[in-house]
């Protein structure tokens, strides 16, 4: 008797290792992700402006992360053939969906960076 066939990956099981949906949230959920989501917003910037706006971000970090968000389809860009050549940077509507998330997280923290900093206080021994 053959063995049988491994079912299939349950691709949006965040629970695999091996799901789909878990190598996407570890490539979104970091930092400089959700900074250019949040400050792309509904606009169109160029790199420079993106970097501008994002403060500490490096242009490796940026490039890097630009790379990764359009291969997962939340940004898109859009090369201009111009000299030197313009490259602007949008959201797709995943990217606006995915915004929504982002916002909300930034107003987690706004609402709770008080507890967070007495509790950082608290831990640390410092009044």
């Amino acid at each position: 008797m053959l063995p049988s066939a491994a079912p299939p990956v349950a691709e949006g099981d965040l629970a695999r290792a091996d799901s789909l949906a878990r190598e996407i949230f570890a490539d979104i959920a970091n930092k400089w992700a959700f900074l250019i989501i949040e400050f792309l917003g509904p606009r169109t910037l160029r790199f420079t402006e993106l970097r501008d706006e994002i403060g500490g971000i490096s242009h490796k970090m940026l490039t890097q992360n630009l790379r990764m968000l359009e291969r997962n389809g939340l940004i898109e860009r859009t090369v201009h053939a111009t000299v030197p050549p313009q490259v602007d940077y949008a959201l797709t509507e995943a990217g606006h969906g995915l915004r929504a998330v982002v916002d909300g997280m930034c107003g987690w923290t706004q609402q709770y960076l008080g507890h967070i900093e007495a509790s950082r206080r608290r831990a640390s021994g410092v009044s």
